[in-house]
């Protein structure tokens, strides 16, 4: 099931001793386009500390209660590794971040998480592994120096501007987020200022490029094929037939068919 960003925000983070914060941000990966850390604001517990987790560390969510219980203990998360949040997280930051919590890297294989490890619903334990996921990902085993401009805020990107190949359309409104691999799977697309109340889907895959310092997102594809897309309401729920139409339209291969493919290969 598909979640909006908006309504991810504000949940609360449960250790296995007790809530320890309120979720304040994302950071993805910018070019797997999947959540890599949850940004826990830990109020006065930690002195206005802000922490990341892992979605590694995520249990079952409770959606209606918006709880996300962790594997993690208070104490735990209180002696983790530092993060300064003004500056961009580098690799070796956020290996330091892993080695404390006992998990691999997951950067150095071809799918969004590294083969052994993937996030499961029930959590893993410090040390723990998960199972795999085929969501592809171009990237090296090892640490570059200009890795960590790879790790974005998700509150960051909202309101960046669309651009066409002919053309502005509009502006990202929020981002709808895969609960079971945390990936990005769509960016909500509003274009009240050209066609009145309309709201699409883009996919990360049809992005051709991001400048993050112009705040804009470049697409390969023309303004009049995103006018006559499938309009996206946010109150209907997002099911595979209404992406296989979304994805026909743009005639494009859905990405659970490319998955279903690397899965028989695997």
């Amino acid at each position: 099931m598909l979640r909006s960003l908006q309504d991810l925000e504000g949940f609360t983070i449960g250790a296995t001793d007790g809530d320890i914060g309120e979720v304040k941000d994302f950071y993805f990966d910018d070019e797997a386009w999947v959540i890599r850390y949850l940004v826990i604001d830990t109020g006065s517990w930690l002195s206005r500390r802000n922490v990341l987790i892992s979605p590694l560390s995520i249990r079952h969510p409770d959606w209606s209660s918006h709880r996300l219980p962790v594997t993690v203990n208070s104490e735990h998360i209180k002696n983790s590794p530092g993060i300064d949040f003004d500056q961009p997280t580098s690799r070796q930051h956020e290996m330091r971040y892993l080695t404390y919590y006992g998990y691999p890297c997951y950067w150095g294989g071809a799918d969004s998480w590294m083969p052994d490890i993937y996030p499961r619903g029930d959590g893993l334990a410090p040390g723990g592994i998960g199972v795999p996921h085929a969501r592809k990902e171009r990237t090296s085993a090892q640490p570059h120096e200009n890795d960590g401009l790879r790790l974005r805020s998700c509150k960051a990107i909202i309101g960046y501007h669309i651009k066409a190949i002919d053309g502005e359309i509009g502006h990202v409104e929020t981002l709808l987020i895969n609960e079971d691999s945390w990936a990005v799977q769509y960016l909500v697309v509003n274009t009240s200022n050209w066609w009145l109340g309309h709201r699409v889907l883009i996919a990360p895959e049809w992005i051709d490029e991001v400048s993050w310092r112009d705040h804009t997102v470049s697409l390969d594809l023309k303004r009049a094929t995103i006018r006559t897309s499938p309009h996206y309401e946010s109150s209907e729920q997002l099911n595979r037939e209404r992406e296989a139409t979304l994805y026909d339209h743009y005639e494009r291969i859905g990405y659970w068919h490319i998955e279903a493919v690397i899965e028989r290969l695997e």
